[in-house]
């Protein structure tokens, strides 16, 4: 099952011409992908973009009524390898997954792709996760773009202009016989809009056209002398080709071209962020209306000199916002305008961060530094350093008699501070005293600390690791090559497992160099969507080819759950489409590994710890293979918790389980914590007033897998431990023996407290 369901939304799709199209960037991209007439769409999940994938299937109707072949892919080279069917025929087609790590696998067949051209137009739709919430290396898509030549779409985060780019990107590519890469930012991706729809398109050409109708052109192939002529065809013919359509579709937009001396040049996918920054500086307005001239680049790869020179022309400076690092985009400009012999004065990296998201407050920052530098805005004043001053704790007062003036002879009792006499406190003193107590306010970051990444309640994975570090406490620590995917924040505490990790399905290979004679085994983690998609060949068989010695865990939870629950070969669920049930197990024997076991339930701590053990300790030769299985608790409880509202709601009788800890048992040691790391695990003061180590409590996020009471001792039940039931609508059965239980309970504690009174004093 997947993350998030698109039935209802796809029916937007069926939307004709006029009628005005409400939803989410996601499904405005699909709809964009059926007006243009595209002939087959495939990709891999992977946030941003994963959820593009969901809204496909979930509109195989409305695809199979156009004809539209849609497949969900292997993997991200898989996918890119499906825009091979419009290198020889005129079949739009449509590709998408996660950059970069997706262009990183894709990468052969893209580079192929890019070489030979293509006839029909070929659009590859990659989700640019690049920022501070982002789970992968900071790269972006520009750099394979220019590598490959293939030109880049970075459209306006706003539902018109990303509709109008799908629409455009194709085109493109058919004008070009070039693949055009449509990047969209997780801004973009999420984006909420409205558009005026067009009419659902039939690909004029259709992929029974091209069976029954077989074509070749053997000048479309990676084959010397042709891929010598490729790079010679991209440069006279492809090059001038793409310019001349930008420019006569006029992609790129300028804006308030002739209010001011000096602009800004922003790439689409940052413009809302500039125009934020240009809002709270109050040099636009909510609706975009700069006083600063912008040149919007809607592609971002190539860029068009004409347009460039145009834009700066008679301006004194322009100021670049080009995200990331190298500043590709930059240098560019800098090359076209010394060229030409621009005289404009050229700023980005030097009033910028040369690496980093750029946010809202990033960006106004580099702006304000430009426009104060160019006299457009006054300097902020230095703000004053507000000091926060601890007061003096209030003296003791006493009684003393000192003499008082006004009565000439009398001496008067009156109240004076302790010290009374002494030589008095001068201003200097005081301030000298309040600059030593004074703290200084603090930054926010200094004060908030970013929520570290970590398995959710009740994952099923959590088990594997705590098994992990108690055979480390025998055995001692393993090498541990980690994995793409929610078994990755293994990596952290409490766990601190894990010493390298080189991509998606990439754990086993990422050990293969360590398969040497020594005392202890390398240890290698994959998910199952990991085995499925790289890790079957590149880890599992080629383990067995060179006869290792190494064990691989590989964490099957029935999906990909790392990018929003997918079906993939491995999975239990009924797929109408796809063919699901096949074993990992058998497919691991079936490449030659003898050594395979499952468990079926990773919550079985000892089951999980004497496999593990076994494994790292028999003297069996070759690789070995651990299934870990059980269900992501997160899914099935998205699945789950509407059937039980339901039949609450219905009346039924419904039990749930919890968990909570006797803080008159609890030791205080904590070790529930430290070996599951479950969030719904907290400390509270011990009601013992004798012992000062705070105790374990658990918190209401509990959903009852029990596995924090079984680490306790390692695989047995901590006593401080227990296991409560919830009963919604109970039976006259289940009132009968709460009241029982109650009962006896309460004559249980009078009876110790009336054994405790007999020793009170």
């Amino acid at each position: 099952m997947a993350e998030r369901s698109f039935v209802e939304e796809v029916k937007k799709l069926r939307l004709g011409a006029g009628e005005v199209f409400s939803g989410e960037g996601i499904l405005a991209v699909t709809k964009a992908l059926l007006e243009s007439g595209v002939a087959y769409v495939a990709g891999y999940q992977g946030a941003p973009i994963s959820h593009l994938m969901d809204v496909l299937a979930d509109a195989q109707d409305i695809l199979q009524e156009h004809g539209i072949r849609f497949e969900n892919s292997a993997s991200e080279a898989t996918a890119a390898a499906t825009l091979a069917a419009s290198v020889n025929y005129p079949l739009r087609g449509a590709v998408t997954f996660k950059a970069t790590v997706g262009t990183n696998v894709a990468s052969d067949a893209l580079a192929n792709l890019a070489s030979g051209g293509v006839t029909g137009g070929a659009l590859i739709i990659v989700g640019e996760d690049y920022g501070e919430g982002s789970s992968i290396m900071q790269e972006r898509s520009h750099a394979f773009a220019m590598k490959s030549q293939m030109w880049l779409l970075d459209p306006r985060p706003n539902l018109p202009c990303i509709v109008q780019s799908v629409k455009d990107g194709f085109d493109l590519s058919e004008a070009t016989n070039t693949p055009v890469m449509l990047q969209l930012r997780i801004r973009a991706c999420h984006v909420h809009g409205q558009f005026v729809a067009s009419d659902n398109r039939r690909p004029t050409f259709t992929i029974k056209d091209a069976m029954e109708t077989p074509h070749r052109d053997v000048s479309r192939i990676v084959l010397p002398p042709a891929s010598f002529l490729h790079e010679q065809e991209k440069i006279k013919d492809r090059w001038p080709a793409a310019i001349r359509f930008i420019e006569q579709r006029q992609l790129n937009e300028f804006f308030s071209e002739g209010a001011d001396d000096i602009g800004l040049i922003v790439q689409g996918g940052g413009y809302n962020t500039a125009i934020r920054a240009l809002d709270h500086l109050g040099l636009s307005d909510v609706y975009g209306e700069s006083a600063i001239p912008l040149y919007v680049m809607n592609v971002a790869y190539p860029l068009i000199d004409s347009e460039l020179l145009r834009f700066c022309e008679g301006k004194r400076a322009v100021l670049v916002l080009e995200e990331g690092q190298p500043n590709f985009v930059e240098q560019n400009i800098a090359s076209i305008l010394r060229r030409a012999g621009q005289t404009a004065a050229l700023h980005g990296k030097d009033m910028l961060p040369m690496a980093g998201e750029y946010t809202a407050a990033t960006m106004l920052k580099g702006i304000r530094l430009f426009l104060e530098h160019y006299g457009r805005i006054e300097p902020v004043p230095a703000e004053p350093v507000v000091r926060r001053v601890i007061p003096l704790v209030a003296q003791e007062v006493r009684r003393t008699v000192v003499p008082v003036e006004a009565s000439g002879d009398a001496n008067t009792e009156v109240d004076a501070p302790e010290g009374a006499g002494q030589t008095p406190l001068t201003p200097a003193d005081v301030a000298m005293a309040e600059e030593e107590t004074a703290a200084p306010a603090l930054a926010l970051e200094d004060t908030v600390h970013a929520r570290p990444p970590g398995f959710c309640t009740g994952c099923p994975e959590r088990p594997i690791f705590t098994a992990m570090k108690l055979v480390e406490r025998e055995l001692g620590p393993h090498h541990v090559s980690a994995d793409i995917g929610c078994h990755l924040f293994s990596i952290l505490p409490p766990f601190n497992l894990g010493n390298t990790t080189m991509g998606y399905g990439l754990g086993a290979a990422g050990a293969a160099a360590l398969n040497v004679p020594a005392g202890k085994r390398a240890i290698s983690v994959m998910g199952d969507g990991g085995f499925w998609h790289n890790g079957l060949t590149s880890g599992i068989a080629n383990a067995v080819f060179n006869r290792s010695d190494n064990l691989t865990i590989v964490v099957d939870n029935s999906y990909t759950s790392a990018t929003g629950g997918q079906d993939i070969l491995s999975s239990k669920a009924l797929n109408p489409t796809r063919s699901t049930g096949h074993l990992i197990e058998k497919a691991a024997r079936g490449v030659g590994v003898e050594w395979v076991k499952t468990i079926r339930r990773t919550y079985d701590l000892k089951a999980m710890t004497d496999t593990l053990r076994e494994a790292l300790t028999t003297t069996v030769k070759g690789p070995r293979v651990l299934v870990a299985q059980s269900e992501c608790m997160l899914n099935m409880q998205r699945r789950e918790k509407p059937k039980v509202r339901q039949a609450i709601a219905a009346g039924e009788r419904v039990v749930r389980e919890r968990f909570g800890v006797d803080a008159d048992t609890c030791t205080g040691d904590h070790s529930c914590i430290r070996l599951s790391g479950c969030p719904s695990l907290s400390i509270k003061p011990n009601p013992d007033p004798l012992r000062t180590d705070p105790v374990a409590t658990v918190m209401d996020s509990c959903v009852g897998c029990g596995l924090c009471g079984e680490v306790s001792h390692a695989a047995v039940l901590c006593p401080s431990f227990y296991r409560a039931q919830i009963v919604s609508n109970p039976t006259r059965w289940d009132r009968a023996r709460q009241r029982l239980r109650g009962a006896v309970i309460g004559w249980l504690q009078r009876r110790a407290e009336a054994r405790r009174a007999q020793w009170v004093l």
